[in-house]
C-alpha cells in the first residue's frame, strides 16, 4: 500500500447522520423539512430501482421545492448532526497534514457547511439553485450517485495524489466502486455487510478511522 496521503469523506451516513430518514442522508432531510416527506419517498421509489435515471431523480426532487424559502428550511438542517468525535479525528488527521475533502452525491448546501464547519479542503456534492433566497427549482449533478469513483479520481489528481495515496470513508452500496478505486476503503457503520466486505478496514465509531489509516 502506497502511503495514505488523503482521507475523504462521503457526507450522508458518515459526516453527517439525520436519524429517521432513509440512508440518514441530507437529500432524505430536506424534503422532511420542507413537509414534502411523502412525495419525496414517492420519488425515491420510483428512480431508486434505475441507476441510469439519477439526474431525473434530482430534477424530480429539485421540482418539489420550487418557489419554497430557502432559509426556513435550512435552520432546520443546520448544524447538521455530526456522529460523535468528527472534529476530534478531523484535528488529528489535519495534525498528520492529510488533505480532507468531502465526495458525496449528497446535498451542497449541507456539504458546503459541513466544509467551513470542519475546515476541510474540499466538498464536492449536488447543488440546488437559489435565487432571492427562493429554491429555482433546478438542480446540478456534480457526483452521480453511481459513480462517484470517477469524481474522486479527479478530485485526487486536483490535489496532486493518486488515488492508491487516498481512504474513502463511506457507508453505502454506491462506495462500494469508490473502496475499489482508493488506497484505503474504510467501512463506518456500513448500511449492510457487503459494504464491509468490500472495504479494506470497517470503523463501528468514528473515532476509530484514524488508527485504522498508516
Amino acid at each position: 500500500m502506497r502511503r495514505i496521503r488523503a482521507v475523504f469523506f462521503d457526507l450522508d451516513g458518515t459526516l453527517v447522520r439525520y436519524r429517521g430518514v432513509d440512508f440518514e442522508s441530507s437529500w432524505g432531510a430536506i424534503g422532511e423539512a420542507a413537509g414534502l416527506a411523502t412525495e419525496w419517498r414517492r420519488v425515491q421509489e420510483r428512480y431508486l430501482p434505475h441507476p441510469d435515471l439519477y439526474d431525473r431523480w434530482l430534477q424530480a426532487n429539485a421540482e418539489l421545492l420550487a418557489g419554497r424559502a430557502v432559509e426556513p428550511i435550512l435552520r432546520k438542517l443546520l448544524p447538521p448532526p455530526y456522529p460523535q468525535g468528527v472534529r476530534e479525528v478531523v484535528e488529528r488527521l489535519r495534525a498528520r497534514g492529510m488533505v480532507l475533502g468531502i465526495v458525496s452525491s449528497g446535498l451542497s448546501l449541507v456539504a458546503d457547511y459541513v466544509r467551513k464547519d470542519l475546515g476541510l479542503d474540499f466538498a464536492v456534492a449536488n447543488a440546488l439553485e437559489v435565487r432571492d433566497g427562493r429554491f429555482t427549482g433546478r438542480a446540478y449533478l456534480r457526483v452521480p450517485l453511481w459513480k462517484k469513483e470517477e469524481v474522486v479520481r479527479l478530485m485526487a489528481a486536483e490535489h496532486g495524489l493518486s488515488p492508491e495515496e487516498v481512504a474513502f470513508v463511506g457507508d453505502n452500496f454506491n462506495d462500494i466502486p469508490v473502496f475499489r478505486t482508493v488506497g484505503l476503503g474504510i467501512a463506518y457503520a456500513p448500511k449492510d455487510p457487503r459494504v464491509a466486505e468490500a472495504a479494506h478496514v470497517v470503523a463501528h465509531e468514528f473515532r476509530e478511522i484514524p488508527s485504522l489509516i498508516p
